[in-house]
């Protein structure tokens, strides 16, 4: 396996450093991820694309995506009545791509918005970062921290594209119907609970033990989506919880003073993610191209994620005064933009059949329920008057 051992070995510390000898799965999806040296996404192993790489991006595919998007941002600042300037704060922007085909489109043919336009990246991977930095010289964007925008600063659209899904998560499991939260050792001084621990089929020997929920918000989280585990759920029922994306909601909510938050991401409202038939969970490891459920082999060299959950985004979003204006699956959302007229239009076009083929698959892989276009695409607002809240959105007025 592919693990790196320097991460292995500051993982194993901090285990051996904590309290009863060992960690949240949730710090562990943390460390494997976020390690300032040698995280994931800290480190060079990041890869994202079609080749030797471990996933790819609706933007990889052609500009359309962004474009798509980049009309429903200049409709927003219309419906906010043009207000200078307007802020786009894209949260996790990858290489980039997403960033250029946007500021792209709106300078080639929306000049007007494009002048008034704050371009603003929140990214925590510093390889990432020095992408973007390196694709998006010559526009005016800027980069920054989440915490670092004041309360009330922005008005315009927070908006992320598979962001969420890779926020570390607290797993469980349900032992005797009782709520048991999944922690990560080594097997030096425990034996595994429950499983085989799935680190003994890698070199570092990290394993799996069941304990006490580490904090009360794990059961808070699950009145709040209206989850009981009391009827139907089989015994070692296993799941997980993101309770990172509430916080990570609530900074969101606290820096808009106007306009639009807009998450797009795989997942599934409560009731389909915490389905008694789901009884594993939804928790995913990308490494080159291929998937699997092993978060404990290739540590540091791949992407760990699970898909999130929207009716949490909902009603959090509730508590943190972000009105819900729509949840639509990203395939009709696009349409709705005009991707079918793109789609019509090929016919028509002058290119190399190789190239227009390439287009075609694009577009279409966009649509396909069963990928790109089964991602949830969910918008809420704030701040918003009562003539601009009945202003509905483009993308999220059904074609006929």
């Amino acid at each position: 396996m592919d693990s790196n051992p320097a991460l292995c070995a500051a993982i194993a510390n901090h285990i051996i450093t904590s309290f009863q000898q060992r960690i949240t799965f949730a710090q562990f999806m943390d460390l494997a991820l976020y390690h300032p040296e040698y995280g994931y996404y800290s480190s060079n192993a990041v890869k994202i694309g079609f080749k030797d790489s471990d996933f790819f991006t609706s933007p990889n595919l052609c500009p359309d995506f962004g474009e798509l998007l980049a009309e429903q941002f200049l409709q927003m600042w219309e419906i906010l009545g043009k207000p200078i300037p307007f802020s786009l704060v894209e949260m996790g922007a990858g290489q980039g791509l997403l960033a250029l085909h946007i500021l792209k489109y709106h300078q080639q043919h929306n000049p007007d918005f494009f002048t008034v336009l704050e371009y603003i990246i929140v990214e925590k991977s510093p390889t990432l970062r020095q992408e973007q930095q390196q694709r998006l010289q010559d526009f005016p964007v800027r980069w920054c921290n989440l915490e670092d925008i004041p309360p009330n600063a922005i008005a315009g659209c927070f908006f992320s594209n598979e962001l969420v899904d890779a926020f570390p998560v607290h797993q469980f499991i349900l032992e005797t119907g009782e709520l048991r939260e999944i922690y990560v050792t080594t097997s030096q001084n425990l034996t595994p609970l429950i499983g085989e621990g799935l680190g003994e089929r890698s070199n570092f020997a990290f394993v799996e033990v069941t304990g006490e929920p580490s904090t009360p918000q794990l059961a808070e989280y699950l009145n709040l989506v209206g989850i009981d585990f009391t009827h139907a759920y089989p015994d070692g029922y296993r799941s997980e919880i993101n309770l990172a994306a509430l916080d990570w909601l609530s900074i969101v909510a606290d820096r808009l003073q106007r306009g639009y938050v807009l998450t797009i991401d795989y997942g599934y409202p409560a009731s389909r993610y915490y389905n008694p038939r789901r009884s594993q969970g939804t928790l995913q490891c990308y490494y080159h191209h291929r998937f699997h459920d092993n978060p404990y082999i290739n540590i540091g060299r791949q992407d760990i994620t699970a898909h999130i959950d929207f009716t949490a985004l909902e009603i959090w979003g509730e508590k943190c005064n972000l009105k819900n204006v729509g949840f639509i699956q990203q395939g009709l959302f696009l349409m709705a933009l005009g991707l079918g007229d793109r789609i019509a239009a090929l016919s028509s076009q002058q290119q190399p059949l190789s190239q227009l083929l390439k287009r075609r698959d694009a577009l279409h892989q966009f649509l396909d329920p069963t990928g790109l276009g089964g991602f949830g695409v969910l918008v809420q607002s704030k701040g918003l008057d009562k003539t601009e809240i009945t202003q509905p959105l483009k993308g999220l007025v059904l074609p006929e």
